[in-house]
Formats: C-alpha cells, sequence, structure tokens
C-alpha cells in the first residue's frame, strides 16, 4: 500500500481543494494571466437551456422597442423632480448582470405575489360569503320550508293540486254564470202586475214567482209577502242567539269582542326577529351537540321554543335533556314546569327515582297534589329518604295540626339538631316547662347564636319572671364571647326592636342596656347613643329609644343637651305624666337650664293645673334668680289665666330687678293690650331712654302714636328710630308704609332708596321698593327694579315668587321654571307655583304644592292660609280639618299676611286656629288678569 502525501495529511488543508472549479472561473486571471481554450475544454454541445459558461462575452445592446424613435424631449414629458420622462439607462448596454437582477427581482415578485395570493383569496372568499349571506339565493330561502316537507304525510301530498298551465285558463275551464239577485221593490213591483218580463226558467227565479213551475216540486201560489220573509229572518236569528244565551240570567255565553282574543291567543307571542331565533337555534344546537351533558344548554333550548310558541318543541327538547343528563335537578324541575298537570307529576315521579335525594324535587312533587293529605304523604316519604333536611321538616310542619307539628318537631330536632328555627319552633309550641328545656338543649347544641338567648328573655318576661331577663341576656353576651361570637352592636339593637314590637318591652330594655356601650369609644359615646335614638324612634321603636335616653343619661347626668334631648322625644312621642317625670329629673341635676324649668312649667299649664305651673316657676325663681326668661314666663301664664293684676306686679319686680329691654317691651305691650295706651308709652320713653337701639320698642311707640291719630309724632318717631337703629328692616318698612298712606311717594322712594344704601343686598327692601311702584301703577318701573334687584340678590325666593306674577299671564309658566332652577326648596317660590296652578283651574296640582311648600318650611304661616283658602272654597270638610289639625300641629309665627294679623293688638289672646281663619278671610282669590298679584 502506498503511503499518501504529506499534503492531504495536513490539518491546515484548504476546503476547496478536490473541488470542481467554479463556473466561468479562469485560472490566474487575477494575476493577469490570459485564458485560452482548447478543443477538449469546449467538450459536447450544450442544451438551449443551459447557463452560458461565458459570463466576460462582450456587452450586448439592450433592445429598443423602436430603433428609429428618439428620447421624448417634449416639456409636457419633464418633472422638476424626476426629470425627462422614461428609463435613464434605456441607451446603456444591457449586459449579463443586468439580466441576472432582473431575473431575480422576477423571482422576488412572484414570490411575493404568491404571498399576497393567500391573503387575497381568503378576503374575496369572505367578501363573497358576505354578499350570499346578504343577498341569498331562492333556492336558500326555501331551505327551511323543503326539510319540512319530509314531514308531509301522503294525503297532504295527494292533495297538492297539480301546477299545469295557467294560460287561457278562463276560456278552458268555464265556470257557471252568475246573477245578482234583484232588489225587493223590483220583486214587489213585477208581483202587482205593473210590469210584464219573461223568466228564465233555468234561472233559479222561477219556483219563488206565482204561478210557475219548478220540475220535481209543487210551485207555492199566491202572493209572495216580503215582510213576512223578513220576520221570518228575525225569528230564525232570535231563536240561534237563544240556543247560545244563558237560561237563568240572559246573559249571553258568546263574547262579541272575545273571539278576537281567543284568535289572538293562537298567535306565538314572540316578537322579535325570525331570523335571531333561528341563530339561536342554531347556537344551542351546537352547543347540545358539542356538549350534550350540559343542563343549561337543554334549558336555553326548552325556553326558546316556548317563547317562540313551540310548547310542544320545548317539552320534547327538555325531556331529551332529561335523558342525556338525569342527574340535573334543574332539568327535571323545568320538564315539570313546561308539561301539563297530569304529565308535570309522572315527569316528577320520575325524577324522585332518579333523584331521591334532592330536597328541591320533592318539594315540588308535594307543590302538585292537590289534596292537603297527598302533600303530607309526599313530604313523609321525603323525609324518609333525607331526614336532615332542614326546608322539608318545615314544609311538612307547616301542614300539620298544632298536636302533630309538635310530633314532628320533636322529631326534626332529633335529625337537624343544628337548626335553630325548628328548635324555636317547638319551643312556641311546648308549655313553659317544656319550652325552657327545649330552649336549654338547643343552646346545647348551638352554642354561637343568640336569638336562643332571646327567646329564652322572652319566654321568662312572658311569664312574669323579669327578674331573670337581664340576667339571661347579660349571660348571652358573656357566653358568646366565650365561644369566640363577634358581637356586632347594630344587628343587637334590631333584635331590640323586633323584640320591642313583638311587645317584649323588658328584653327591649336589657339588650338595649347591655349592648349600647359595646364597642364604642368614650369620647364618642354621646354622640353614637343619640344617633342610634334617633334612628330607633324614626323606626318606630320608642322604647328602645328611651332606653338608650334612659342609660345615656346615667353615663351624662349633667350634660343638658342629653337632657333636652330627651324631654323633646318624651314631648312628642311620650306621655305627659313621663315628660313631667323627666323633666323633674332633669331640673335636679341641671337647675340652672332654664328651658327645662319652662317645658315643666308649660306642660302643667297646657294639662289646666295652673298652681302646679306656678310652684315650677317659683322653684325656677329660686333656681334663677334674675333670669329674664322665667319672669316672661311667669307674666305669660299669669296673662292667658286673665290674671292681669298678677301680671303687672310681676312685670313691675322684674323691672325693679332685672330692667332689659324684653322686660320693658312686655311690660309696655300688656298695658297696650289692656288699652291703657298712655301708660304704655311712658313705659316704652322709659326703656327708651336705657336701651335707645332696640327696634322693638321704637315700632311699638310709632304703632301706638298712629293707633291714637298722631300720624305726625309717629312719622318723628320712625324717623328717629331709623337713624338708632339702621339696620332694622322693620323699621324702615313702617315708615315707608306711613309716607305711603300720606301721599308722599316721592317721600316714600327716597326713604326706601336710603335703607337699600344702609342695608345692600337686602332683598326685602328691593321687594317694598318694587310694590311701591305697582300700588303706584307704574309697571314698567317696577319690573326694571326687578331686573336690579335679581342681579343684587339672584337666589332671593321673595323676589323670584314676585316676578313670577309681575310677567303676562303666557309668560308666567317659564319664569316659574327660571325660578325653581334659581331656588328649588324655596317656600316662597314653590308657594307661587301653587298660586299659580289655582289660576290656572288645577286644584289637585295647587294642592301637591301647597303640600310641597307646608313640608319645606312649616313654620310659613301664608301656605298655610293660603291652603286652607283653596280647601275652603274647593275642597270637602275633611279636607278642610285636615289643613287645620296639621297647622295647629306645626304652629307656625312668620309670614307676611300671617305676621299682620296676628301682630295686631287686638288679636293678641287668639290662638293659631283662629289666625288662620282670619288670614284666610282676607286673603284675595287669585285671578289670572290681575295685574298687580302677591
Amino acid at each position: 500500500m502506498t503511503t499518501p502525501p504529506a499534503a492531504l495529511l495536513n490539518k491546515n488543508k484548504k476546503n476547496f481543494i478536490g473541488m470542481p472549479a467554479p463556473l466561468g472561473y479562469v485560472a490566474g486571471v487575477g494575476r493577469g494571466a490570459t485564458g485560452f481554450t482548447t478543443r477538449s475544454d469546449i467538450g459536447p454541445a450544450r442544451d438551449a437551456n443551459d447557463v452560458s459558461d461565458d459570463r466576460h462575452a462582450p456587452p450586448n445592446k439592450r433592445k429598443k422597442k423602436d430603433d428609429d424613435d428618439d428620447e421624448d424631449l417634449n416639456d409636457a414629458n419633464y418633472d422638476e423632480f424626476n426629470g425627462y420622462g422614461g428609463s435613464l439607462c434605456s441607451k446603456d448596454p444591457y449586459d449579463k448582470d443586468d439580466e441576472e437582477a432582473d431575473a431575480i427581482y422576477d423571482e422576488i415578485d412572484k414570490r411575493m405575489d404568491e404571498k399576497r395570493r393567500e391573503y387575497r383569496e381568503q378576503r374575496l372568499k369572505a367578501e363573497l360569503e358576505n354578499y350570499r349571506q346578504e343577498r341569498p339565493k331562492i333556492q336558500q330561502m326555501f331551505s327551511d320550508l323543503k326539510r319540512e316537507l319530509a314531514h308531509v304525510s301522503e294525503n297532504e301530498w295527494s292533495t297538492i293540486p297539480e301546477v299545469g298551465d295557467a294560460r287561457n285558463r278562463k276560456q278552458r275551464n268555464p265556470r257557471a254564470e252568475r246573477f245578482t239577485p234583484l232588489p225587493d221593490s223590483v220583486l214587489s213591483h213585477n208581483l202587482g202586475g205593473e210590469n210584464v218580463t219573461t223568466i228564465d226558467p233555468g234561472s233559479g227565479l222561477a219556483s219563488m214567482m206565482p204561478g210557475t213551475s219548478t220540475p220535481g216540486m209543487l210551485t207555492p201560489s199566491g202572493d209572495l209577502d216580503l215582510r213576512k220573509i223578513g220576520q221570518a229572518r228575525n225569528t230564525l236569528m232570535g231563536m240561534r242567539l237563544n240556543q247560545v244565551s244563558d237560561a237563568v240570567g240572559g246573559q249571553t255565553v258568546v263574547d262579541p269582542k272575545g273571539y278576537l282574543t281567543d284568535l289572538q291567543s293562537m298567535i306565538p307571542q314572540y316578537g322579535g326577529d325570525i331570523n335571531d331565533v333561528k341563530k339561536a337555534r342554531l347556537l344551542l344546537k351546537s352547543v347540545r351537540e358539542t356538549n350534550p351533558n350540559h343542563p343549561p344548554a337543554w334549558i336555553a333550548s326548552a325556553r326558546l321554543e316556548e317563547v317562540t310558541g313551540k310548547i310542544q318543541s320545548a317539552r320534547n327538547l327538555i325531556m331529551k335533556g332529561c335523558e342525556m343528563c338525569p342527574k340535573s335537578e334543574d332539568l327535571w324541575l323545568e320538564a315539570a314546569r313546561l308539561q301539563p298537570p297530569d304529565m308535570a307529576r309522572a315527569v316528577i315521579a320520575q325524577a324522585v327515582q332518579t333523584l331521591s335525594h334532592s330536597p328541591r324535587i320533592w318539594t315540588k312533587a308535594a307543590d302538585l297534589e292537590l289534596e292537603l293529605k297527598a302533600k303530607k304523604r309526599v313530604y313523609r316519604k321525603a323525609l324518609e329518604q333525607i331526614p336532615n333536611s332542614e326546608l322539608l321538616w318545615k314544609l311538612a310542619v307547616e301542614l300539620e295540626e298544632e298536636e302533630d307539628a309538635k310530633i314532628l318537631l320533636s322529631r326534626a330536632v332529633e335529625c337537624c339538631p343544628t337548626s335553630v328555627d325548628l328548635w324555636l319552633a317547638l319551643a312556641r309550641l311546648e308549655k313553659y316547662e317544656n319550652s325552657r328545656k327545649v330552649l336549654n338543649k338547643a343552646r346545647e347544641n348551638n352554642p354561637k347564636d343568640r336569638q336562643i338567648w332571646i327567646t329564652a328573655a322572652k319566654l321568662e318576661e312572658a311569664n312574669g319572671n323579669n327578674a331573670l331577663v337581664g340576667k339571661i341576656i347579660e349571660r348571652a353576651i358573656s357566653t358568646l364571647q366565650a365561644n369566640m361570637v363577634d358581637i356586632n352592636r347594630d344587628f343587637w339593637i334590631k333584635d331590640a326592636m323586633e323584640a320591642e314590637h313583638a311587645g317584649a318591652v323588658l328584653t327591649c330594655q336589657s339588650i338595649i342596656k347591655n349592648i349600647i356601650g359595646y364597642g364604642v369609644e368614650d369620647e364618642d359615646r354621646k354622640h353614637s347613643w343619640m344617633e342610634d335614638a334617633d334612628s330607633c324612634a324614626s323606626q318606630g321603636a320608642f322604647e328602645c329609644a328611651r332606653a338608650i335616653y334612659s342609660h345615656a343619661l346615667s353615663v351624662f347626668p349633667k350634660k343638658k343637651s342629653v337632657w333636652l334631648a330627651a324631654a323633646h322625644f318624651e314631648r312628642s312621642n311620650g306621655t305627659r305624666e313621663s315628660l313631667e317625670t323627666l323633666l323633674q329629673q332633669a331640673v335636679t341635676h341641671c337647675p340652672q337650664e332654664e328651658t327645662l324649668w319652662l317645658m315643666g312649667a308649660k306642660s302643667k299649664w297646657l294639662a289646666g293645673d295652673v298652681p302646679a305651673a306656678r310652684s315650677i316657676l317659683a322653684l325656677a325663681f329660686k333656681a334663677n334668680p334674675n333670669s329674664e326668661e322665667i319672669w316672661l314666663a311667669a307674666v305669660k301664664l299669669e296673662s292667658e289665666n286673665n290674671e292681669y293684676e298678677r301680671a303687672r306686679r310681676l312685670l313691675a319686680k322684674a323691672r325693679s330687678q332685672t330692667a332689659t329691654p324684653k322686660v320693658m317691651m312686655k311690660s309696655a305691650h300688656l298695658e297696650w293690650a289692656l288699652g291703657n295706651l298712655d301708660v304704655s308709652i311712658n313705659l316704652l320713653d322709659e326703656g327708651l331712654k336705657e336701651s335707645g337701639d332696640f327696634a322693638k320698642l321704637w315700632m311699638m311707640k310709632g304703632q301706638i302714636l298712629e293707633q291714637q291719630g298722631k300720624v305726625g309724632e309717629a312719622w318723628e318717631v320712625y324717623r328717629e328710630a331709623v337713624k338708632r337703629c339702621q339696620s332694622s328692616i322693620p323699621l324702615w318698612r313702617l315708615l315707608c308704609s306711613l309716607e305711603e298712606h300720606q301721599g308722599k311717594l316721592v317721600t316714600a322712594r327716597a326713604t326706601l332708596e336710603k335703607s337699600r344704601v344702609r342695608n345692600p343686598m337686602n332683598d326685602e327692601l328691593w321687594l317694598m321698593a318694587i310694590r311701591l311702584e305697582l300700588r303706584a301703577g307704574q309697571r314698567e318701573v317696577s319690573r326694571s327694579l326687578m331686573a336690579r334687584a335679581l342681579q343684587e340678590c339672584p337666589t332671593s325666593g321673595i323676589l323670584w315668587a314676585q316676578a313670577i306674577f309681575l310677567e303676562d299671564p303666557a309668560q308666567r309658566k317659564s319664569r316659574s321654571v327660571d325660578a325653581l332652577k334659581r331656588c328649588q326648596d324655596d317656600a316662597h317660590v314653590v308657594l307661587a307655583v301653587a298660586k299659580m296652578f289655582w289660576m290656572d283651574g288645577k286644584k289637585n296640582k295647587a294642592r301637591e304644592w301647597f303640600n310641597k311648600t307646608v313640608k319645606i318650611d312649616p313654620d310659613f304661616g301664608d301656605a298655610w292660609a293660603w291652603y286652607f283658602k283653596m280647601e275652603i272654597l274647593f275642597g270637602t270638610e275633611e279636607q278642610q280639618q285636615e289643613v287645620k289639625k296639621r297647622c295647629i300641629a306645626a304652629d307656625p309665627h312668620h309670614g307676611e299676611h300671617w305676621c299682620a294679623s296676628s301682630k295686631l293688638i287686638h288679636n293678641w289672646r287668639k290662638k293659631t286656629p283662629e289666625i288662620l281663619q282670619l288670614v284666610a278671610d282676607k286673603l284675595p282669590i287669585p285671578v289670572m288678569n290681575r295685574e298687580v298679584y302677591f
């Protein structure tokens, strides 16, 4: 064997050694050698499609379409950016490299076109499908009808008529001639012999004419009486109606409107698109076929058929679903619902065999039974199969009498020892001793339930063991805490309210006492307890609220606010005795709180016990020797009981000890009311020397002077008063009114202008100026003043209420809408809208808006007066008394018309019902075309 050369064994051998030379390779061409070709290099002849080896052949010239065509140098072929159009290399030689590059680019374009072809074909296919869905062929439109032809029977196929040839059908199938019946008048004329006509014997009329013959029948003779024919027709119709009438009451059985209703009931109730139904059917069918063991698919399919009116298809589907999913409760219950009652019982019987441990199936089976005995039998069979079902035990117990229910419940608590409801039901049916034993057993089985403890407390309270009630509740809370039960304060308060509604007041109070302080921080106790008391009172649980107040007072005995809140609660929801008892405790703990003394005295006075009220006020004097409120309350007590000398002595004593402006005012008012005008003026002068800035003293002095006819002195008093009390609006009103009554309109305008300068942005002063111009007949001036007033006071209710009636009747509605937008909850605006509805004659609407007004501001006396006025004119006696009753309960004190009557000196002893009647009588009736209205 020869050894290979060392060069072949060299590890650094070049990788191209031993490989054939590349196509067109010329050795040494890189270093300038010249290649040459011999015959042996030429080799055999090449195929025309082979790639040429001569890559260095001389370049060929690019072919031209037309050698004679020169380059187009026209201006139309010139572009500023690209230059002249055409190929830039059209005159250059076209060599092998260019040809190879063009081939490569062509392959790239072809490859890219193949990639785009798949996307283009997919898009074309999708567009074609959308087009076919939007414009289906007639064959596709009738495909569902063709599928229904599979269910056509042979008889139906045989009755389908042949198509045949429809051309010239009338000529090929001639019909018998039709004759129109003649009217009765023509026949009667012919019978009377007036006309002679010829009647075709085959026409059918010959038999009706006397003297004519009909083959095979006896022709009647004589005259034809058409009146008798009509009577016979009516008789026949009456007989038919009598056949369908009720023999007892004469009521017809035929419903003249019901036949249309019956036809309507045959129409499917689904009103949607039929295409949506078909899509839903296909989707649900796909779901059923994909997952036949999915019960919701079968239920949805059956309900779809039910909605579309195909109840039998729904039944078939749901029964097939029951076969596919026999362990589904919902399917069996849906099948029972869709079937008629007899079939439903059979379906439920089959369901019971399949799902014998399903309480819902047994419950449905009992519901389908009509007799009580059958229901009981079903429940007992169910309890044999499912003895630990609390629901079945409850339903079975509800059907039994008391003794049988007691036996059932005894068995039920053995089978379901954790059911609190069953234990409590058994305890209610047992007597006292047995109930205690039952509750003890229930507590052993359910140590974490609070209802058992509360029921035990109610039981002891019902049997008179009041001492045990509090102990049971205390033990309940401690036991539940020991068993790691979260004590939810809100739940316990709710249980206390339920106990109160059930009549267990002591249990309610014990719960509140033990739970009210649980989980509340010390600094939040007062606030939280007041909120709890208000919440209980709003829900009608007054004993719970009273218990909360009692506990709060025991913790905060010196808090005046707690005592006042409790007193107001007792005054609103308690009795007079409970209020007086509470106030007695209150004044012992808070003797310096004047309001508590006054509430106690007023309670005694309203009850008619004047000596007791005096004694309370005497004790109040001792606790508060120089209290103005107590002095005035004592004076009011004496004056209301016609003890004027006592009142005078009290006021004199009060003036000697505490000569406050209010005491001086009450002293002067008493003398004014009793007719001692000079004494009243002296008291007022004495008061003004000490308190010259107290506006009410100036007002009283001016009014007394007006009453005496001393108008000039009154005007001087008012002028001096507005200098001393510039911010008192009532003083400016009295001065302006006096000047207007004297006819000094220019002075009154100047007074109002000065008042607005001293008191800017005051809506009452603007309103006085507007009404002054209205009374003077200057409507346009009043409108311009209103515009300025609304710019300065844009949210003033009294201005917007007046602005509504400044408009013409046609524009008042839009103006009221603007007013409600700006002042939605203002009583004056709502009252103006109510009066506007009254003007329009819409009494019910006006009544609704009057109700809104008095709810927004119950202290607004004008609203009550307008409301009462409307009820007097248009309402019933009950409605009038209802408004009066509500007004007395609200006890209003404000309002322009209300104060104008209640502040009159001769009405100082009148009560709310009398003031209401006085104001209602003075109010004008709203009229639509009245220009000046307020």
